[in-house]
This record gives C-alpha cells, structure tokens and sequence, in this order.
C-alpha cells in the first residue's frame, strides 16, 4: 500500500485489487449511483477490474489516479479522493466520493484540500477542474470552499448537463 499523502486524520492510498470489497461497497452506494453513476460493479472480480484497468492503469500513465481515504486512528477505508485525467477534459479532474457514515466530519474537505496540495507542491500542477452534477449542493459547496469556482455547464453526454469548477493552483 503505497501512501501518497496524509493530513492530522487522514491517509490517502494509491488503490490495489486487495481493496476490492472496499470499492465494490462504494460504487454500489445509492449517492455514488445518483452523482457518478453506475459503473456496473456488481463483484468482487468486477471491483478488482474497475480499480486495475482505472486507478492503477491512470497511475502507471498519468502518475496519478484515484486514492483510498483512511482515518488515520483505526486504517478504516471511507472514501475515495484524487486526480483524475479525462479524454474530455483539457485538465486533470479532482474527484472524490465517501461513504455516507463518513459525511459531515470534515474528511471530503480534509481529502480535497490535501490532493490539491499535492496536486501543486508534488506533482507541480497549474490549475485543476472538477465536474459536478449541478443538482449535487453539498459537492458544489465543498468545491468553492476549498477555491474552485464555477466556469461553464456541458452536456457530458446526450441530455446530461454536468457543471464544471476549476481552481489556478
């Protein structure tokens, strides 16, 4: 497990196949189906696939990927948070999803701000974008405390209206 970064709570993972379980959990989540959407991971071979043909592939390419969120006081797995490159996007994309036990601590914005850090002081990026769904209230408003604002709404696909946030770094 290799650490990538770490806050007062927080260690952020580079993701494994050993955290199948962990994400086949995630990705079912009623919030993860209604803001990210449905990623068709119904097994732990299919957890396993997600995270090699997506984080670890965007590792071994980008350099950067998706990390694991654990509290530091007990190792617990309870979200993800990290850097992801789109085709679609000139900018790497910040994303981030927890399990809804989780939400209300402080921990989304403990993650987001550590990945940004990371983001500018590691991986020496200028300016990072973030795609939201524009009924998502609690995203939007983490994303502009944490710096990024509002540039434009694009239909992600057909009829699928996504806004998108971008912050200088």
């Amino acid at each position: 497990m290799t650490l990538v970064t770490e806050t007062q709570r927080l260690q952020l993972h580079r993701l494994d196949t050993g955290d199948a379980a962990f994400i086949l959990q995630l990705v079912n989540e009623p919030s993860w189906l209604e803001f990210i959407g449905d990623k068709g991971v119904r097994t732990l071979d299919d957890a396993r696939a997600y995270i090699a043909n997506g984080p670890v592939a965007m590792y071994a390419s980008h350099g950067h990927g998706l990390y694991r969120v654990d509290l530091k006081s007990s190792g617990e797995a309870i979200g993800l948070c990290g850097l992801i490159k789109r085709d679609t996007l000139a900018d790497v994309d910040i994303g981030y999803a927890f399990l809804p036990a989780h939400w209300g601590c402080g921990y989304a914005e403990e993650a987001t701000r550590a990945t940004l850090a990371h983001a500018r002081d590691t991986l020496g990026m200028k300016r990072v974008v973030a795609i939201v769904t524009p009924t998502n209230a609690r995203s939007i408003r983490l994303l502009e405390k944490i710096g990024l604002r509002y540039d434009r709404d694009f239909e992600a696909r057909p009829g699928d209206i996504t806004s998108l946030f971008a912050a200088d770094l």
